[in-house]
């Protein structure tokens, strides 16, 4: 038997078994999936120094891969990055139940009573790349909204993705639940993607988590729906009207908290008014901290600065790089982030009212901002608990895309004796 004909069989088997699991976990009641949760997070934070251990041979394994800086702070768990999974972990479990939720309910003339209720989607496929803390975010938020997952990190994450799945695994025997909804591709081959894109039969979802070249595959190759984001370009248009202190912090937290997310800016747009105003304090600010301004125009002139090229804009550079440029007014910010933008996250700072307004409707990214740092794009900190990545698309899912998200709906409709006439 060859190689693709091994990993065909596997990615059956563990389909066939998901699809298993995933008719249980439809009618499963919610307390043992908070059980589940909770268990599999004492199970993480119980197994953090074996966690890290498995860790420490990924990021070996990522420095003999040349992964750039930003990519290996991505792959880097610590205890603290392990607490934020327990706490995500945790937070996902004490939430209200999606499932069988009644969004909408009304009665027909006809005497037929119609309730809207949430249900599982089913089978979900999350294929990542890097962050091991995906696998507790994404099993945590699949659970929770009664689907079975099956996850297939990045070759590089597969030490410490593994490590965390065998804590979701205990939490799920803990609470009698089939290990088998969630479960993790155990290999590094490539062929894996290829099976997951094509397993209609029991797949009903693709979550691709990663960069341009995974998500497109994912795009072009996928036979399976897919909740998708090509990339987080991401913008910054500090107004004329904006305070001073506010773009400053807003923006120098936008690019330098963590460069290699989805959530930080790639292009800062800088309304002339505010810059004859202010002068170059916003770029000094980013030169200060070690970020390399690719400027463009009347930018250019400032020191330190290097030229702007064309394709600088439109660029995810998820390093200390940002793309910069003076444009005059709301309206011409507007337009260059529609030419460059991904519809990902985008923010305005101003005091304004009538310019927040301005920007909030005539751009249609999945998250807008005012006087805020483009780093909150995260589900957790949507309240969410965890995300299982951000959808840029315009059907079923858009933004974080927590439990709540991964579930559809059902119609029932109750009668008595009701017939057509």
């Amino acid at each position: 038997m060859n190689e693709m004909t091994d990993i065909t069989d596997m990615m059956s088997t563990i389909g066939r078994q998901a699809r298993d699991a995933a008719t249980v976990l439809a009618s499963c009641p919610g307390d043992a999936k908070r059980a589940a949760l909770e268990a599999a997070a004492d199970a993480v934070w119980a197994q953090r120094a074996h966690i890290i251990a498995e860790n420490k041979k990924d990021m070996a394994f990522g420095a003999e891969k040349g992964l750039s800086p930003a990519m290996m702070d991505r792959l880097m768990l610590d205890e603290a990055r392990i607490q934020g999974m327990v706490d995500g972990l945790r937070a996902v479990a004490a939430q209200d139940d999606p499932v069988g939720a009644v969004t909408e309910e009304w009665t027909q003339p006809s005497g037929l009573h119609i309730q809207r209720v949430r249900t599982p989607i089913g089978v979900i496929g999350v294929i990542y790349e890097s962050r091991p803390n995906v696998t507790a975010d994404a099993g945590a938020l699949c659970l929770k909204s009664g689907n079975a997952v099956i996850l297939r990190g990045g070759s590089e994450s597969l030490h410490s993705a593994t490590a965390i799945h065998a804590c979701l695994a205990e939490g799920l025997r803990s609470a009698g639940l089939p290990e088998a909804a969630i479960q993790i591709v155990p290999t590094r081959d490539r062929d894996a993607v290829k099976a997951m894109l094509q397993a209609t039969d029991f797949i009903d979802v693709i979550v691709p988590r990663g960069g341009k070249g995974l998500v497109g595959l994912v795009q072009r190759e996928g036979r399976v729906p897919v909740f998708a984001h090509l990339e987080g370009i991401c913008h910054v248009y500090v107004d004329g009207s904006a305070d001073v202190q506010k773009a400053r912090d807003v923006l120098l937290n936008a690019k330098t908290r963590r460069t290699g997310i989805c959530g930080s800016a790639e292009t800062v747009l800088i309304d002339r008014a505010f810059f004859e105003r202010e002068g170059s304090v916003l770029i000094d600010d980013l030169l200060k901290a070690g970020v390399e301004v690719r400027a463009a125009e009347v930018l250019s002139g400032i020191v330190g600065t290097t030229p702007a090229q064309a394709d600088d804009f439109g660029k995810e550079f998820l390093d200390m790089i940002i793309a910069a440029k003076v444009v005059d007014g709301v309206d011409e910010a507007i337009a260059h982030i529609r030419a460059h933008g991904s519809q990902h996250t985008d923010a305005v700072i101003c005091e304004d009212d009538a310019v927040a307004e301005s920007f909030f409707k005539q751009l249609d990214s999945a998250i807008l901002m005012r006087n805020a740092s483009t780093q909150f794009a995260d589900g957790g900190e949507f309240g969410m608990g965890a995300e299982i990545g951000i959808a840029t698309g315009k059907l079923h899912a858009r933004g974080p895309v927590g439990a709540t998200q991964l579930t559809s709906f059902k119609y029932l409709v109750t009668g008595d004796g009701t017939v057509r006439p």
